[in-house]
């Protein structure tokens, strides 16, 4: 446990460097493939050799994965964080210009259908997919695999040059690494949730390595120098894709894509949100949706912070999950004060 003494939150002040607060403690993460044995939450694990001698396995995924409840995943809001600094400004209006590119390539309006047009009987849903006010099941797929293959980029690059600069300076990161690439691989789960439905083709697979190609060599470049910069543009461009992820379930809750009526969820995504077997793709994509405003959450935050100075405040716990589906961030103040909060209890926890 870490000795330093620790300025009170109110005596933190954001335009000179103040200590670092917190331990430089990481999480416990879970194990990649569990026995029914070790522990009653493990899920039992099939190892099979496929005839073109490939090893495939069924059982939870590689790291800790989120489990929420309804009244959670029903709670989150779309949110966002006005612009303060000069940087902030430039972050989201790149992101406010990715996405109109975005929505023209994948076809997407940002077009709520009216109460008069949903008392129709029957709703003229062909006549709004054709005139574009309407996503096929199919445009809803693709459009969600190019976000996620873009956004499983970011926490990867930054945790892996955290990795590399803790071993330069032969010193601990903060708890910073674990958090980061615990959102790439989160990132990864939904990219791979979706491929598993839209079965994509040799077109689409190709778009999706010249994204990442891209994105990880500039996304590198820009941590690099900047990386306040980069977790505020991850931050805005989280707040887009809850924004993104709220309209689709506002169209399956009115019926607007009959087609995912009672569509049930993958396997792999009940296995790694640890849902019913009973569970529907709406309670992917609500779960998928509480991911990305988590995001939101933490990346906000994570930019608020003197980057190389300050210790991770989520390195110990999360904040809660309506407290990060509600609010844009924690300011440098309020991370250091949860911070300090965690580590009482960890103390606490210790000695009792």
């Amino acid at each position: 446990m870490s000795t330093n003494a620790t300025a009170p939150p109110s005596q933190i002040n954001a335009a000179t460097p103040a200590e670092p607060w917190g331990p430089p403690v990481n999480r416990a993460r879970g194990l990649a493939v569990t026995d029914t044995a070790t522990t009653q939450e493990s899920t039992s694990v099939s190892v099979a050799i496929d005839p073109r001698g490939e090893v495939t396995m069924k059982g939870c995924a590689v790291l800790t994965n989120p489990v929420y409840t309804e009244k959670e995943l029903d709670g989150i809001q779309v949110v966002g964080r006005a612009p303060e600094t000069f940087g902030d400004k430039v972050a989201h209006s790149v992101v406010k210009r990715m996405r109109r590119v975005f929505d023209i390539f994948s076809g997407y309006k940002d077009v709520h259908i009216t109460e008069d047009v949903l008392k129709q009987n029957p709703v003229p849903i062909e006549q709004l997919r054709q005139s574009g006010q309407l996503l096929s099941p199919k445009g809803w797929l693709f459009r969600f695999i190019l976000l996620e293959s873009f956004a499983g980029v970011p926490g990867m690059v930054a945790g892996t040059l955290r990795h590399l600069r803790s071993l330069r300076l032969l010193r601990k990161d903060g708890g910073w690494i674990n958090t980061l690439l615990e959102e790439a691989e989160n990132e990864r789960m939904h990219l791979l949730t979706f491929m598993s439905i839209a079965q994509p083709t040799i077109a689409t697979r190709l778009l999706v390595i010249t994204i990442q190609g891209v994105a990880y060599n500039v996304f590198f470049l820009v941590y690099m120098f900047f990386p306040n910069f980069a977790h505020r543009f991850v931050g805005a461009l989280e707040e887009e894709a809850v924004r993104t992820y709220s309209h689709c379930i506002q169209d399956i809750e009115r019926g607007l894509i009959p087609e995912w009526n009672d569509f049930p969820a993958p396997r792999f995504a009940i296995d790694y949100w640890r849902m019913h077997d009973t569970a529907t793709l709406l309670d992917v994509i609500k779960s998928i949706r509480a991911d990305e405003a988590t995001h939101r959450f933490v990346n906000h935050s994570l930019a608020n912070l003197d980057q190389h100075r300050d210790y991770n405040p989520f390195a110990l716990s999360d904040a809660s999950p309506e407290v990060r589906g509600t609010k844009a961030c924690f300011t440098r103040e309020e991370s250091a004060q949860f911070a300090q909060q965690n580590e009482r209890a960890l103390i606490a926890g210790e000695a009792s």
